[in-house]
């Protein structure tokens, strides 16, 4: 589908983007029931289902990009949304005013998920700095990360329910209590699944118009690839994180909303394997620029810097946001508007 009018793909651009926010919103108050009703728990639920399916716009949006050669906006806007919802803790950190979300939340299923993260992006970032091999237009990194993956969303599994050590425990701090729904009938449980089924079409659909639109944008207004992939369309679909997190963090729901970010984090390093499968030129690691290296080594670092918060766990900053939080949000805009000003 190809657009030629600038206001036409701004209009389809602002109505996907629309649909991402409702229908991811509407999912993860459906994924929040379902974590009582199954017993699987806030973190599990938010790193797999929820992180999952609220990265099916992304997802679609990376994949499109790939396969109509456009591997820069592919990657820039996986690796922009995990910086994205990374820098979104942040702003929950300014929503909840009790204390230092990093204090407040801190639990070993969390801790797990961000080391997953930051070995995660370890892989992709070796397979741009290393040779330039591939099998069928595959490089061998897009293979090894969804095992990677799910075998770290297996220790993130254990660790909840058998941890071996944990935080300890003060006045701010929130345990989340897995509640199993015994009443919730099946007939109630299969109709939840249906509709999170038909809100994640929607979303999938809504993400290729944004992919659509990212390229279209990117060829009528001149714009770096880098640039609308890593802010416009990463950002458009991150949405739904953003509106999740802020909502599950004003309820008290703080393992759904830091786990689920972090865990979804994890889940969206797998867009830069679907994309290599996507594109059909070689290996998609290969085909980038510095830019992207240095979105991969910020994220790194801002994951690092969100995991030392974790386990230095101060009580109150500046305010009541933690030290950690105020860096994570300088370090994305500062990163960002580097390569603004670099396009």
């Amino acid at each position: 589908m190809e657009i030629e009018s600038v206001p036409v793909t701004i209009t389809l651009f602002l109505i996907s983007v629309l649909v991402i926010a409702v229908a991811g919103t509407r999912m993860a108050r459906i994924a929040d029931r379902l974590a009582d009703a199954t017993g699987l728990g806030e973190a599990f639920v938010g790193a797999l289902f929820l992180g999952g399916s609220t990265s099916l716009a992304g997802i679609v949006t990376s994949i499109t990009a790939a396969a109509q050669n456009h591997p820069e906006l592919a990657v820039s806007n996986a690796l922009g949304g995990i910086a994205a919802q990374t820098m979104f803790l942040g702003v929950a950190d300014i929503v909840y005013r009790k204390a230092n979300l990093e204090h407040a939340a801190a639990s070993v299923a969390t801790l797990v998920q961000a080391t997953l993260l930051v070995t995660l992006l370890a892989i992709p970032l070796m397979a741009m700095a290393g040779p330039d091999i591939s099998v069928f237009s595959v490089h061998p990194a897009s293979l090894i990360i969804p095992i990677a993956y799910f075998f770290g969303l297996r220790l993130v599994s254990e660790a909840q329910k058998m941890p071996m050590w944990g935080p300890r425990q003060t006045d701010e701090t929130r345990v989340e209590e897995v509640v199993i729904d015994n009443k919730s009938e099946q007939s109630e449980l299969t109709r939840l699944w249906l509709q999170f089924a038909l809100l994640a079409v929607i979303v999938a659909i809504a993400g290729y118009s944004v992919g659509t639109a990212g390229v279209a944008l990117s060829v009528q207004t001149g714009l770096s690839e880098s640039l609308v992939g890593g802010l416009f369309t990463a950002l458009s679909n991150s949405l739904p994180e953003l509106v999740t997190m802020i909502a599950a963090v004003r309820q008290g729901a703080l393992t759904l909303a830091v786990g689920g970010a972090i865990g979804g984090n994890s889940f969206d390093v797998m867009l830069l394997a679907f994309s290599d499968f996507a594109y059909r030129q070689g290996s998609i690691y290969h085909a980038l620029a510095a830019r992207q290296v240095f979105v991969v080594a910020l994220t790194i670092l801002m994951t690092g810097i969100l995991l030392l918060g974790l386990l230095r766990r101060e009580k109150h900053g500046i305010g009541n946001i933690g030290f950690e939080s105020v860096l994570v949000l300088i370090l994305y805009l500062g990163g960002f508007s580097l390569l603004f000003f670099q396009t």
